[in-house]
């Protein structure tokens, strides 16, 4: 028996059990709930959904679709029924509040006894992570990493537009065990990296990358709210909704279950392993195959 830590424990006998949370158009969570609900033996239970955004997310229709309960916390009132009227935590009272929204959705998960959650497009930045083993499929490839970091961290468009600035010519979604938020969006996207998407090729849209520079280096020092507006945000988004399809939509689903069935264990000072292997992550491609990428 090794000395090797399982990342999913749930008590024997018993599938795990897992919450899948989003915000938005849910194709990342209706991806997962159709790859599971097709497979027999089920590999785990998802009993419940969870949503920030319960009148413009689609939980309540893939609630309905699937059969599953849906736990609202709308963030949006939350913050309203406290008196601000942005959702933010650039201020200690917004931060205050954000950790009272953040137990107030821990105490209504509480009762289904989840094993672990899957972020499905959840925009919050929580602490949640710190009570609730969290997966996450990110748009960046985590592998790459400059200066011993990894580089395509973040939130929004940011991993995209640094990949095509950065040069490279492909992009990849990964899925990594969310850390806990430090005060940084990118604080988030430092966990254990449990797998990465194929190389989905970059749309340069007609550009070149020194085009694309000149207007990353022309933009004011603070993003706007609402976003840049400018070529190199739409080229990214554009890529990022392919990226989705491509990416996201091929990736999640073998990483859950994969993570269900026991298969990634850790030595406890960040080395991971899968099936019983040292990786770095592990590539899962399509067709349904996979490899593993190994530490060099």
């Amino acid at each position: 028996m090794s000395d090797w830590i399982p990342l999913c424990i749930c008590p024997q006998d018993c599938l795990p059990r897992a919450g899948v949370f989003l915000s938005g158009s849910g194709s990342n969570a209706e991806k997962l709930l159709t790859d599971l609900a097709s497979r027999s033996p089920r590999p785990l239970e998802i009993p419940v959904l969870i949503t920030d955004a319960p009148e413009t997310s689609r939980a309540r229709e893939l609630g309905k679709q699937f059969g599953i309960p849906v736990i609202e916390c709308d963030i949006r009132k939350f913050y309203q029924e406290r008196g601000e009227t942005r959702v933010s935590i650039l201020t200690p009272r917004g931060q205050e509040i954000r950790e009272e929204w953040t137990q107030t959705l821990l105490e209504a998960i509480a009762p289904h006894q989840l094993d672990f959650g899957v972020f499905a497009g959840f925009v919050p930045l929580t602490n949640l992570t710190a009570s609730l083993t969290c997966l996450n499929v990110h748009p960046g490839d985590l592998t790459y990493e400059k200066d011993g970091r990894r580089l395509f961290v973040g939130l929004h468009t940011i991993p995209v537009e640094r990949a095509i600035l950065e040069g490279l010519d492909y992009l990849r979604s990964s899925v990594l065990i969310v850390e806990p938020y430090s005060g940084q969006g990118d604080s988030m996207d430092n966990g254990l990296l449990l797998g990465v998407s194929q190389k989905v090729p970059i749309d340069f849209g007609g550009y070149s990358r020194e085009q694309l520079q000149a207007i990353a280096d022309a933009r004011p020092a603070k993003r706007p709210k609402g976003g840049w507006n400018d070529p190199l945000e739409e080229i990214a988004t554009r890529n990022q909704d392919n990226l989705k399809r491509h990416g996201d939509w091929t990736l999640l689903p073998p990483v859950v279950r994969e993570f269900a069935a026991g298969s990634y264990e850790t030595d406890g000072y960040g080395g991971l392993y899968f099936r019983g292997t040292p990786v770095k992550t592990v590539e899962f491609l399509p067709d349904g195959s996979f490899q593993l990428i190994q530490n060099m």
